[in-house]
């Protein structure tokens, strides 16, 4: 049975399109070769700000690899707007890649980003309100530093996160509509992970993304919060986030079987790793706020083998 939250975030994400069967090959083939050059920026993006990114989509066919990383470059660009732009400004850009998005003006000549991500986007006949709901969830960071409920919090989680999974999931290829909920559960997943890891971080600068009405029922207040102690209550607040993000990955999981075959290995390794992460929080000790949770190289490399185990048990 489906929570509440998320049939919310499920009518947030509307009717799928259908995906593009056989997506144009030649994507990268183009007389100058700016686009080549366009995708080759896109990757040294992903590669710089996200290796746990950068090796899963690894284990993707080329085109479609280039294709995720071209994505995470559009992520990425709008975030750092969000966070490091200022005034007019970044309103200008926010609304600039909006109406890239929206297809109601061509990207700058020299925007690779965005001369890039216009082409994935009609390549995969990818639908522009993902893209344009990022935006708005990243945006949303501009206004909004608490969130009162899980459900209030999900919404979040679904602008930042889950939209840029259903943005994959048409990169990657998708059998059923079935795939949808699941691709929204696993960007759910995904974003609590992040900020169970960066509490002390998302604090420092003003930020709590923990429920609050939870952080009560634990007795927990903002200024403990920001004492970064780690007493008794705070461990089993702890414990409770962890199990349910646990049981929200084990759920979206199941979507894996639903996308192409050549995809779900990249989808299972990027679930895994961030997953990885859980368990270094909990061998830290719950000490979210001097100790920023990860997996090195080799952490993540070696669990390739026993993810590609569990991927093979499941379908």
């Amino acid at each position: 049975m489906q929570a509440h939250w998320e049939n919310i975030l499920i009518s947030l994400a509307g009717t799928m399109l259908p995906p593009i069967a056989n997506p144009v090959s030649v994507y990268r083939r183009d007389e100058y070769g700016v686009l080549n050059l366009a995708f080759s920026q896109c990757a040294e993006v992903a590669k710089q700000h996200s290796r746990s990114f950068y090796l899963a989509t690894s284990l993707l066919p080329e085109g479609k690899r280039d294709s995720v990383r071209v994505l995470y470059a559009f992520c990425r660009t709008v975030d750092d707007i969000v966070d490091e732009g200022n005034g007019d400004d970044r309103e200008a850009q926010l609304s600039y890649w909006r109406e890239v998005v929206s297809g109601d003006t061509a990207p700058l000549e020299d925007d690779l980003i965005a001369r890039a991500w216009a082409h994935v986007l009609n390549c995969y006949n990818i639908p522009p309100r993902y893209a344009l709901q990022l935006i708005d969830g990243v945006a949303r960071d501009l206004t909004q530093n608490r969130y009162e409920t899980f459900e209030d919090l999900s919404t979040y989680c679904y602008g930042v996160a889950s939209t840029v999974g259903l943005m994959s999931m048409y990169i990657i290829g998708f059998k059923s509509a079935e795939a949808l909920r699941y691709a929204i559960n696993l960007g759910v997943a995904l974003q609590l992970t992040n900020i169970l890891r960066d509490v002390g971080e998302d604090q420092r600068n003003g930020r709590i993304y923990l429920p609050l009405t939870e952080l009560r029922s634990f007795g927990i207040s903002e200024d403990e919060l920001a004492s970064g102690a780690i007493t008794p209550k705070w461990v089993e607040f702890m414990k409770y986030q962890i199990f349910r993000v646990r049981e929200i990955y084990a759920e979206s999981e199941k979507g894996i079987a639903y996308l192409e075959k050549d995809g779900q290995a990249a989808v299972a390794a990027a679930s895994g790793f961030y997953r990885g992460i859980l368990d270094v929080i909990e061998a830290n000790k719950f000490d979210v706020f001097t100790k920023r949770a990860s997996l090195n190289a080799f952490e993540k490399i070696s669990r390739i083998p026993l993810i590609l185990f569990q991927l093979i048990q499941r379908t």
